[in-house]
This record gives structure tokens, C-alpha cells and sequence, in this order.
């Protein structure tokens, strides 16, 4: 029988309840736990697909290619394992598939209601993460906040699993706020204690307490944490602000929050060795060098949005010894200013994105990367504006676009796959997911990866247009990657030229960090030695 551990939150979003999730993840695992991590998000969308970066960061895609927000991307890293299907959960699914069920009949004519309904989904979705991945324990994130009318459901389905099954087989991790008055400069508890209050009203009483907080948490607070949430002192955890989000396991190892846990749960605690996790850490804390990379983009002040691409470049850094500075470039600026936008960058980094905004500050980026021998790493769009630029400046072909962009280009480069013609519905249509591809020899591609076929994960509708292929080849950007039939190109690169690769697919999305990928590896080799 697998155990379960609920991480909750209250007072405030965005206190870093993923990070803790995946660090409890990462230490247990260092202890030989099987481990798996589920996240469940509270919205009625299906998944993270349709949403807006501005609403909910990135959207990562999973290796079975499910759109999930970016705390599966932090699981997937500090694990170092890849997820899917049973690992996330959205409120849309599961009304989905108990109004599916209710249509088909399967209620036998019962009035479908939250409880028993929708609390049963949800506790077969969370018992069936543990029999899918053959998991000991099961550590589920809970989005939101205690209190929220959306959470609701999730909370009694946790109340009754605690009722169903031994209690050393389900813990559950408050996450709380213990803020700092601006006027005073003392630590206040009170919102953490109405916290724990709001989630024991739910009928869950915690059995661990996180105070997140911007300073160390002197011992008279734990004392009065303790007190006032009923839970043992010593499971009350600190967790103060730290330098970079890699630390926050060693952290909750120093609290004894992994051992006190699996003492909860009843298992046994066995050794565990962090000594590579700590070497990575040192590697990011303590740099011998620094290197500044432009990523031009439309979403540049919102970070969030391209959170796997700054931790590849985290990770990258780490085993380099460098410590990269990004300098976030606006596309819109780029329209305005051309190249005086770009001044100062040892490598420029084009990321993905969808609509015309901004477009053509990236079309620029891209062509005066390769102009000036700049380092460049197109990614997705990235790729795709990177073959705009070519077309215009090197073919000649001034009206090149995407289709995408402008349906009536005369040279669509850029153009739906066939078998995107006609697709009307947003969600869950395009191209994602992983995909095999040949890497060609003689490429800097090839010299990266130091194999001839790999799998990458892909999230698009537009493809580089294969009538297109033999004029660029001729004019000097060749296909470095091809989909195993030959028919797609998965990615481009200048042979002249320092480092200038473009590739459809999302290679941030398997990077780890104990094992960065191999082209963000060279793609800051050849910046430092541009």
C-alpha cells in the first residue's frame, strides 16, 4: 500500500508550495523511497494549454505530452524523472469525466453530486498516481489556498482518505506565511494561525507546519506556531528566503523535515546522499565567471514564462562554472531600436511564443545574430523566425513570413502541417508531446548530442515548409535534425558560423540539474569563447 502526503498552502499564493513539493520528492528519493509527485490545480480548464503566460507562467509539456503548469517542470528537474498523465489533475478533468460517466450512464440514475461524485474521482485520480507508477509514497501538491471556494472539494476528498486509510499511511504539510511588518521588523504568526484554522474547519488537522518567511524563524515562534496550530514543535519547519530555489532541499534536510516525515509515515529512514545535489548547488552559489545572454521575447517582464529556459541556463552554468545573466529584451523594443537593443550580449536566445505581436523585433534578432557571428539558439518560434530572417535577407525573398503571421505570403517558410489544415478547437490539438528525430552528422547539433537519434518534446502548429528546404540548403542554413521519415525538419543551423542553430522542439523541458542538455551546454560554451 503506497502512503500519501498533501502539500497545502494558505494566506497568500505563490509562497513556493512546488518547490517544497519537489524538494520532500528529491530528499525522499535520495533515502531510496520510490517516490512519484502529483500536482492538482483548482481551475476548471482541462489543462494549462489555452491559458495566457500572464495568468499562469509557462506551459510545460510532459513526454506523453500533456500541458501542465510549471510546477510539474519543477518536479520533473529536482527528481530527475519524467512524469505525464498521472501526475497532474485540474478540476476540468475531473468534472470532464464524471459528466462523461453521468452521459453514458454509468451512475446507474443516482443524483451526481461533489460528494460522493466528484470526491471519489478525485481519490481514485490520487490512488491511481500510486498504482501507475508503482510509487511508496505519493506527495500531492494542492494549488491555491486554504479557503478558496475551488479547493473545497479537494480538501474533503483528503479528509475522507484520511478517514479510509491507517493513519500512518496519509501526513499532510501546511505552507504558511509568517510575514514581516514593514514598520516594526517583527515576524507575525497570526496569518499562518488562521490558516491552519481555516484548514482544520475543513476537518484536516496538519501534521506539519512550513513557515515561510523572509528570515530564519527564532525558536520563541516555532514555540508559538506549535501552540496555537497543535502541532509538535518539532514539526513545525522553517523556511526562510534562500538564494537560489536549489538550496530548499538541503534546507528541509537540515529541519529534518524528510526524516520526521517518513517517522510519520511509519518508514524506514535510510541514508541518503545528497554530495552530487550539493556540488550542483556550490556550482550555482559560487561561479568563476559571468556571461550575458539576451532572450528576446514578448513576455520578458513576466519571468515565469520562461521558467525552463532559465533553469537550463541554470543548469548549464552550473556544470560550466559560469553564472549566466540574462538580459531581457523586449521584441517590441527590438522594433524600435534594431540592433542598439541587442548591444552587449555574448549570445542572443530567441524562446517560443505564439501571435504576431512583437514578431518582427524577433525576425531581427534572429538576422542580425547571424550577421554579426553572435551565438544564437532559436527555440520553437525561435527556429521559425530564425528561417523568416534568412528567407528576406539571404534568399531575397523580402514578404517571407509564416503563415501564421500572414496568410498571404507569397513564401509561407513557415506553414501548417497537413494535418493541422482545418483544426478549429485550441486545446490539446497541436503538435506536443515527444517525438524520435535523426540528428545529421557534421552538425553542431550532432557534435552536442554525440548521438544520431534522440527524443525531444514539441508544442506547435507550424512547421519550417519542407518545399522550402532545398533553397536554404543551397543558400547556406541547412537541416541539422529530421523526423525519422525525413518528411519534418526539426531544426536548422548556419555551417559558417560560430554557434546559430535553431530547433522546433523544447529542449528546456528535459533539462536537469545533474544532467543539463547537451545544447544549452553548447550553446554557452560558444558564447564564452565568442
Amino acid at each position: 500500500m503506497a502512503k500519501f502526503v498533501f502539500v497545502t498552502g494558505g494566506v497568500v499564493s505563490g509562497l513556493g508550495k512546488g518547490v517544497l513539493t519537489a524538494s520532500l520528492g528529491c530528499l525522499l528519493q535520495a533515502r531510496g523511497t520510490r517516490v512519484t509527485l502529483m500536482k492538482i490545480d483548482p481551475y476548471l480548464n482541462v489543462d494549462a494549454g489555452t491559458m495566457n503566460p500572464y495568468e499562469h507562467g509557462e506551459v510545460f509539456v510532459t513526454k506523453d505530452g500533456l500541458e501542465t503548469d510549471l510546477d510539474i517542470g519543477h518536479y520533473e528537474r529536482f527528481l530527475g524523472q519524467d512524469l505525464g498523465e498521472p501526475n497532474y489533475l485540474t478540476t476540468g478533468r475531473v468534472y470532464r469525466d464524471v459528466i462523461a460517466r453521468e452521459r453514458e450512464g454509468g451512475y446507474l440514475g443516482h443524483t451526481v453530486q461533489v460528494v460522493p461524485h466528484i470526491t471519489d474521482e478525485i481519490k481514485g485520480r490520487v490512488r491511481g498516481a500510486a498504482e501507475a507508477t508503482g510509487a511508496e509514497v505519493v506527495v500531492v501538491e494542492v494549488g491555491g489556498t486554504v479557503g478558496d471556494i475551488e479547493g473545497l472539494p479537494y480538501l474533503e476528498a483528503i479528509r475522507q482518505l484520511r478517514d479510509e486509510l491507517p493513519r500512518s499511511d496519509v501526513a499532510v504539510i501546511h505552507l504558511a506565511y509568517v510575514p514581516v511588518l514593514s514598520t516594526t521588523g517583527e515576524l507575525k504568526t497570526k496569518p499562518a494561525q488562521h490558516s491552519v484554522r481555516e484548514l482544520r474547519t475543513a476537518g484536516i488537522q496538519p501534521d506539519f507546519v512550513v513557515a515561510r518567511s523572509p528570515v530564519e524563524l527564532p525558536p520563541s515562534l516555532r514555540d508559538k506556531l506549535a501552540l496555537f496550530c497543535d502541532v509538535p514543535r518539532d514539526h513545525v519547519v522553517a523556511g526562510p528566503d534562500l538564494p537560489t530555489i536549489y538550496r530548499v532541499p538541503l534546507g528541509m534536510r537540515d529541519e529534518g523535515l524528510d526524516r520526521k516525515l517518513l517517522a510519520r509515515l511509519g518508514l524506514s529512514c535510510r541514508d541518503g546522499d545528497l554530495g552530487a545535489w550539493e556540488r550542483f548547488v556550490g556550482g550555482v552559489e559560487n561561479p568563476r565567471s559571468r556571461v550575458p545572454i539576451g532572450i528576446v521575447g514578448k513576455y520578458v517582464e513576466l519571468h515565469d514564462a520562461y521558467l525552463s529556459i532559465l533553469e537550463a541556463l541554470v543548469h548549464a552554468g552550473a556544470a560550466l562554472g559560469v553564472r549566466v545573466e540574462v538580459v531581457w529584451i523586449p521584441s517590441a523594443q527590438v522594433e524600435r531600436e534594431g540592433e542598439r537593443a541587442l548591444a552587449g550580449c555574448a549570445g542572443i536566445l530567441i524562446p517560443g511564443g505564439f501571435g504576431e505581436r512583437g514578431v518582427e523585433g524577433k525576425v531581427y534578432a534572429a538576422g542580425y545574430a547571424r550577421r554579426a557571428g553572435i551565438p544564437y539558439f532559436g527555440i520553437c518560434l525561435g527556429m521559425q523566425v530564425a528561417a523568416i530572417a534568412f528567407a528576406r535577407e539571404v534568399l531575397g525573398w523580402t514578404k517571407a513570413n509564416s503563415a501564421e503571421f500572414d496568410p498571404g505570403t507569397p513564401y509561407p517558410v513557415i506553414d501548417l502541417l497537413p494535418e493541422q489544415d482545418g483544426v478549429r478547437a485550441k486545446g490539446g490539438t497541436m503538435r506536443r508531446g515527444e517525438y524520435p528525430m535523426e540528428v545529421l552528422p557534421g552538425t553542431h547539433l550532432r557534435e552536442a548530442y554525440g548521438a544520431e537519434a534522440v527524443g525531444e518534446r514539441h508544442r506547435h502548429r507550424y512547421e519550417f515548409n519542407p518545399l522550402y528546404r532545398e533553397a536554404f540548403e543551397e543558400g547556406g542554413l541547412r537541416p541539422a535534425a529530421l523526423s525519422p521519415d525525413g518528411r519534418l525538419v526539426e531544426a536548422l543551423e548556419a555551417p559558417d558560423h560560430p554557434w546559430y542553430v535553431g530547433v522546433q522542439y523544447h529542449p528546456e523541458f528535459r533539462s536537469r540539474p545533474l544532467a543539463p542538455h547537451p545544447l544549452f551546454l553548447a550553446f554557452l560554451r560558444a558564447c564564452l569563447s565568442s
